[in-house]
């Protein structure tokens, strides 16, 4: 899947209900300052008065009005950041939250308030610090403990620290069976960190709950697919297909572990239909010409291969299968271009270097043919890559659920 970063789950949690807006104590609005004066007092109680109302631009002029009189007040700085972020303007929220701090690091729930506003802004590496630092704080098993190590491990999640994020996720799941959102990225996570069998008990959980989830199956067969169980792996891609043959990437996934096993002609439908629901997936467009071409239909995979690289200029598979069809069509100055710019971009690649010495040899260049050829002797041929490596670098997919988006509240 796509864990490149940040995660799509994660995007969704940032703008969503997932997360209270704020956690401001009221504790705040309704304990009088000392030594205000009468009239700082009472714009103060008109200020508290206007918010609780939901009379948010009436409100802000308020505590603005608060500051003029009491330009140290950190109440005045908190309360506007948390009308900042009940718009979700969280830039600013955070810079009138850390305007509080500097002049009350002790007010209640300013650091909660902070970490929440860092955690919508997508700052997830400093809110972890602030909810860590206040987990402490927290008694075991506290409802409130279990919401902080729930926003760690999303934030965990989004920062790609998925060893980090698994036992947060995993105490988030427990405490919430029924969330597939929070089973789908402890998953994601568990697949990540290499612990197979963790992503294989969470999809039998995911079933447990009666959820048909394309996503689910992708994972299992990814995880399936890491442990050597290849025919595993591919039922349960078809799996995947059944439940959502629009899944981003789940035709592509079928069809890479088609095309690993040598079946390019089914390979080359599930290609095909990837490129249905998303015409621009270049590698999918990369995959489906190579298995035309083991298929001897060139004149099919040359198009598509034009096309691709013009998606994606540093795809060596398109350049080294333009290589060959030029190569093997007689265009041999065409050839050497494309091989040479697939060499460029993974000089690694041991078929390049033996095709390149092929193509040599045929232009009667023998001294670079033989070069080539030391290289290949050099190089050892790379075992092809699992299915979840090759959906990490392809094509973004969603990672979502219809269940809605996980509640921490």
């Amino acid at each position: 899947m796509r864990l490149n970063w940040v995660s799509t789950q994660v995007k969704a949690v940032l703008h969503s209900r997932v997360v209270p807006v704020l956690l401001l104590s009221l504790m705040l609005a309704t304990v009088p300052l000392m030594g205000q004066s009468p009239s700082a007092d009472d714009q103060r109680q008109t200020a508290i008065a206007l918010e609780q109302q939901g009379k948010t631009a009436e409100s802000e002029a308020a505590w603005r009005a608060v500051l003029k009189a009491e330009p140290n007040s950190a109440e005045a700085y908190a309360h506007l950041g948390f009308l900042e972020a009940r718009q979700e303007h969280y830039k600013e929220a955070i810079i009138f939250y850390r305007k509080a701090k500097a002049l009350s690091p002790s007010m209640p729930a300013l650091d909660m308030n902070l970490g929440l506003a860092l955690f919508k802004a997508g700052d997830l590496k400093e809110a972890v610090q602030i909810f860590s630092r206040i987990l402490k704080t927290q008694p075991a098993g506290s409802n409130e403990a279990l919401r902080l190590k729930t926003l760690i491990g999303m934030a965990d999640y989004g920062l790609e620290e998925y060893t980090a994020a698994v036992p947060y996720l995993e105490e988030a799941t427990a405490a919430d069976p029924q969330n597939l959102s929070f089973r789908l990225m402890l998953a994601h996570s568990c697949l990540a960190a290499k612990q197979y069998q963790c992503v294989l008990d969470t999809y039998h959980q995911i079933l447990d709950l009666n959820a048909e989830s394309a996503e689910a199956d992708m994972l299992a067969g990814e995880a399936l697919d890491e442990m050597q169980d290849h025919a595993g792996a591919t039922q349960q891609f078809r799996a995947a297909v059944k439940a959502n043959p629009k899944e981003p990437n789940v035709h592509f996934g079928l069809g890479y572990l088609l095309w690993r096993q040598g079946q390019f002609a089914d390979a080359a439908t599930e290609f095909q239909a990837e490129l249905t629901n998303v015409p621009d997936h270049a590698k999918a467009m990369v995959y489906l010409a190579d298995s035309n071409i083991k298929l001897n239909r060139t004149d099919v995979a040359l198009p598509l291969l034009r096309k691709a690289v013009r998606l994606n200029p540093n795809l060596d598979m398109a350049h080294l299968d333009l290589g060959i069809v030029y190569s093997d069509t007689g265009h041999k100055a065409e050839a050497l271009r494309e091989l040479k710019l697939a060499e460029k971009i993974n000089p690694e690649n041991v078929n390049v270097h033996w095709r390149l010495a092929q193509l040599y040899r045929a232009m009667d260049r023998k001294e670079e043919a033989a070069a080539e050829f030391k290289k290949t002797k050099a190089l050892t041929k790379a075992a092809d890559e699992s299915v979840s490596s090759r959906l990490k670098t392809s094509a973004p997919r969603k990672t979502t659920s219809s269940s809605g988006s996980p509640n921490v509240d």
